[in-house]
């Protein structure tokens, strides 16, 4: 028996099943105590080999997704902003927008939650096993004007549209210069013809977009045309989180200065 055994865990590690080889001896263990059949026995050493090389995949992709913090869906405050639509949103963590190749547009003015539902639902996308990109979008126009400026737009244009998500944050924050806005709309048209989805935030409506693609009505056009052919928007229109942060520490301290004088006067 024992020379099967060493031929099983030689044979595990020789195919890299690393996993299943640490698990070998306790599985084993176990399928005799309880009678397993051969299959039970061996879908359970597969089991957590699949699970192992799954985290590892999702923990590569949280990293290569360059997300500049993480936020769960969990952690959003659907009560606070009533103008989201919790079931929309619940509906899209299913991540069957990717393989739609639909893309998702957050809408609404600074601090109302846009860029933590972005990250959220990419972290949903790293979590089913998927690849995603996050950036902004001064950060993307820069980004590709150096690989254009180094001959190498080409193999950055391939990288960006590898990903089956990519998030674009903040379109519309920092006006692009035209030829920053020509390489934006080219990831755009790419990721289009491909038929892959992306999620991207703005605090503008489409009507002023013209001005985010360097005040060319004619390049936003196109660019929005491409984004909203296959597309959720949401809106959201409530107040922002660090404004009401603000005002609570505000009203916390004057509350704090009245006990102070109260208490100085007593």
């Amino acid at each position: 028996m024992k020379v099967f055994e060493e031929k099983a865990l030689a044979g595990l590690e020789e195919l890299k099943l690393n996993t299943a080889a640490l698990d070998l001896d306790t599985v084993s263990q176990q399928a005799a105590a309880e009678s397993w059949s051969y299959t039970e026995f061996l879908g359970c050493l597969l089991d957590g080999e699949l699970k192992r090389r799954h985290q590892v995949r999702v923990e590569m992709s949280l990293q290569f997704a360059r997300f500049p913090y993480l936020k769960r869906l969990s952690e959003f405050d659907f009560k606070a902003q009533p103008a989201v639509d919790k079931r929309l949103v619940e509906e899209l963590a299913t991540g069957r927008f990717l393989s739609e190749g639909r893309n998702i547009i957050f809408l609404g003015p600074p601090g109302v939650g846009k860029t933590h539902l972005a990250i959220a639902l990419g972290v949903v996308t790293a979590e089913l096993g998927h690849r995603v990109y996050f950036t902004t979008a001064i950060d993307l126009a820069r980004k590709l004007t150096r690989a254009m400026n180094e001959n190498r737009l080409s193999r950055e244009m391939k990288n960006l549209t590898r990903p089956k998500l990519l998030i674009v944050d903040e379109v519309g924050y920092l006006k692009l210069e035209q030829p920053e806005a020509s390489l934006v709309f080219q990831t755009i048209s790419q990721r289009y013809e491909r038929q892959g989805a992306m999620i991207l935030t703005s605090n503008k409506a489409f009507s002023s977009w013209g001005e985010v693609f360097a005040g060319d009505p004619v390049m936003a056009s196109a660019a929005l045309d491409r984004l909203l052919h296959r597309c959720t928007v949401v809106n959201i229109r409530g107040e922002s989180y660090r404004l009401k942060e603000k005002r609570a520490a505000a009203k916390e301290t004057g509350v704090v200065q009245e006990l102070a004088a109260i208490a100085a006067n007593s």
